[in-house]
């Protein structure tokens, strides 16, 4: 039996590493999972999947007691210490952690330093099961905190010890707070200088007050407080700097989650019923839905069906489990079965995708989904029309743009797609960082695109027209102020608080409002305005009545009536018109912006232009060209500057910037066109 078995796997091409005659089934290797769009499975390399899982790790993933479970997400504002929290614990509980910031599996979470998407793994301490969920840290990535909140019973609240609590903390704890959690505050840093027991008690302080006044019961006020420097690995339930040798680990943190969360409230006798929070794609498999066991218990081979809420109850699709799977640290294990309030993943439906319901085939209720933010902000995928397209890219159409957005909106509910004239897509998001890291994945793919600049998401209540405005924090030193301040007034941004900041002399914070329309663009020219020693944090807060245009916040741009190879002889004389962002020997055409004027209007310009040649000779006067280095712009940067008139042409090699209408006479006609 089992060599009939190894043989027709052998001949399917799917070679099993393992067979035992016991019931556990075959494992496969890791590495033929191919994930075409960013997942949560990326980050177990098929290095660090065993070949064959231990029985103890079987019976672990597949415990049914919910009892012994417990579902924690891991909250904080960006740059607070998730990541690195995560990797202490793992490490803790006995993981084998392959790098530093092991849960980042995405290249851009890794090169950029950030978390974008929601990721879930499993922990063993005491005989107890954790289920720990990392979320993003940034505004923009906001649904992934809104979708997975729905999954655990409790949370851990990070905030920095010397900073505070920030704008995007009080946007994840208003979520928490939401669906009754009890969140543990984790003081971090505090190993640092500058933090004190007065800076730490001052912070606590801060947190309850933001507390009480995102309306939390007497129950969640009364959160427990750990303090901890994950950069050191430990936590302690007291304020120490220099924890004793046996108390440098994570222990009372682990602790701390078994005894405040509450374990699954979770029926094992019911129906079984899940609902999808995440989902990614397999080649092999197919679908992978990820979420939490609402009730029942779930077997491999079971029949299952997918539910949709319309204006009733749709059935959309129907099957049979082929696979479970649990992750445990950095594993990914397959199981025989699962109970109540456990979170798995489950292969064998083809249709059903994230805020649907996985019931037994008797059950037709689903389950309530996730309500999202709606989005602040949109942009225009397009064809890419300029006279260099199809050069570098292999995806070309608009259908094949279609379809990558269609299918990122499947895995990302803060993210919806409208189809558009003329094979273009509108896409609506909840900031400029959440559709450049959608736009930076399809370059990485090979897709070409144009894109258009990003507009907000406008409303009408009333006769009234209202706009997202965001509250901003920004951190900078004393010298810079004043150019922080007035660059915000021409950009509608009205100051709330200033202060100095506590235990940093010569910093001061200042709290603000500003339009969403207002602060695209701004963070470059932040950089920029303080020496990049400044930071600035912004969180979607509230639609309020439209404040008017803007000030003048950009200079014109320098647009090229030229197509071919750009040459330095005509850099030299264009340099002292502005700001270039080409150099000698890329490719332009008529249309393309070449460089930013010095003053309010557009010109015209030809950087193709060559030196004239003369029977008089000079000799060594053409060596004495030097030009000063061009202004090369990243994907987030042009999004931000681009105007209402322009385009972005995004390639898998190039990122150009060009004007809507490439004809300079066509352009003279739309000029009075009022701009956005």
């Amino acid at each position: 039996m089992a060599s009939l078995l190894l043989r027709g796997l052998r001949s399917a091409g799917r070679r099993a590493f393992y067979y035992n005659s016991t019931p556990s089934p075959v494992v496969f290797p890791l590495h033929r999972w191919h994930f075409p769009f960013p997942s949560p499975f990326r980050h177990f390399s098929a290095a660090s999947v065993s070949p064959v899982f231990t029985a103890d790790a079987a019976a672990a993933g597949s415990s049914l007691d919910p009892s012994r479970l417990r579902n924690v997400a891991v909250i904080a504002h960006v740059d607070h210490g998730k990541t690195t929290l995560m990797d202490r614990l793992l490490r803790q509980c006995g993981a084998d952690i392959p790098h530093e910031r092991a849960m980042d599996s995405i290249s851009l979470e890794r090169e950029r330093g950030i978390t974008i998407a929601s990721k879930v793994t499993s922990i063993t301490w005491n005989d107890i099961e954790l289920n720990m969920v990392d979320t993003p840290g940034h505004a923009d990535f906001g649904g992934e905190v809104e979708r997975v909140v729905g999954m655990v019973e409790g949370a851990v609240l990070v905030v920095d010890a010397g900073e505070g609590p920030l704008a995007q903390t009080k946007f994840v704890l208003a979520k928490a707070l939401k669906y009754g959690l009890r969140p543990i505050l984790l003081l971090n840093k505090v190993d640092r200088p500058s933090v004190s027991e007065e800076t730490c008690n001052e912070v606590e302080s801060l947190v309850f007050d933001l507390f009480a006044n995102l309306g939390a019961t007497e129950e969640q006020l009364d959160f427990p407080v750990l303090y901890a420097s994950a950069k050191e690995g430990w936590a302690s339930l007291t304020y120490t700097k220099t924890p004793a040798d046996d108390n440098r680990n994570m222990s009372a943190l682990l602790n701390a989650i078994i005894q405040h969360v509450p374990s699954p409230s979770a029926s094992l006798d019911a129906p079984f019923q899940m609902l999808v929070s995440m989902m990614e794609r397999d080649f092999y498999l197919g679908r992978i839905l990820t979420g939490r066991v609402s009730s029942g218990v779930i077997h491999v081979g079971d029949r299952i069906h997918g539910l949709r809420c319309t204006s009733g109850v749709e059935k959309i699709d129907e099957g049979k489990v082929t696979k479970l799977m649990k992750k445990k640290g950095t594993n990914v294990v397959p199981i025989d079965s699962a109970g109540a309030g456990d979170i798995i993943s489950i292969a064998g439906l083809a249709s059903p995708s994230i805020g649907h319901t996985v019931a037994n085939v008797e059950v037709m209720t689903a389950l309530p989904i996730v309500e999202l933010d709606p989005p602040t902000i949109s942009m225009t995928f397009s064809v890419n029309d300029s006279p260099l397209a199809g050069h570098d890219g292999t995806h070309l159409t608009g259908g094949k743009i279609g379809d990558r957005l269609v299918a990122e909106a499947e895995t990302n509910l803060a993210i919806n797609v409208i189809p558009g004239a003329s094979e273009s897509f509108e896409v609506q998001g909840r900031g400029e960082l959440q559709l450049g890291i959608l736009i930076e994945n399809m370059r990485r793919e090979g897709f070409e695109l144009s894109v258009s600049p990003p507009r907000v998401m406008y409303k009408t209540e009333n006769s009234e027209k209202l706009e997202p405005i965001e509250e901003v924090t920004i951190e900078v030193n004393e010298e810079h102020v004043g150019l922080v301040m007035e660059a915000l007034s021409h950009r509608r941004g009205e100051v709330v608080d200033m202060g100095p900041v506590p235990g940093n002399v010569g910093r001061t914070r200042m709290s603000l409002t500003c339009p969403s329309r207002g602060l695209v663009g701004y963070r470059s020219v932040f950089s920029t305005d303080t020496r990049g020693s400044g930071f600035m944090h912004r969180a979607f807060l509230k639609y309020s009545k439209y404040k008017g245009p803007l000030g003048n916040v950009r200079k014109g741009v320098l647009v090229s009536v030229g197509r071919g190879l750009i040459t330095a002889h005509a850099l030299t004389s264009l340099e002292a018109r502005g700001t270039l962002f080409v150099s000698p020997g890329m490719e332009t055409y008529d249309g393309m912006i070449v460089g930013e004027n010095s003053r309010d209007a557009d010109l015209d310009v030809n950087p193709v232009r060559t030196k004239e040649l003369t029977n008089i000779r000079a000799p060594g006067k053409d060596e004495n060209v030097r030009l000063s280095p061009p202004r090369l712009m990243t994907l987030e940067e042009a999004i931000g500057y681009v105007a209402s008139d322009e385009l972005i042409e995004v390639t898998p090699k190039v990122i150009r910037l060009r004007k809507r209408y490439l004809d300079a006479n066509r352009r003279k006609m739309m000029r009075n066109k009022p701009k956005d």
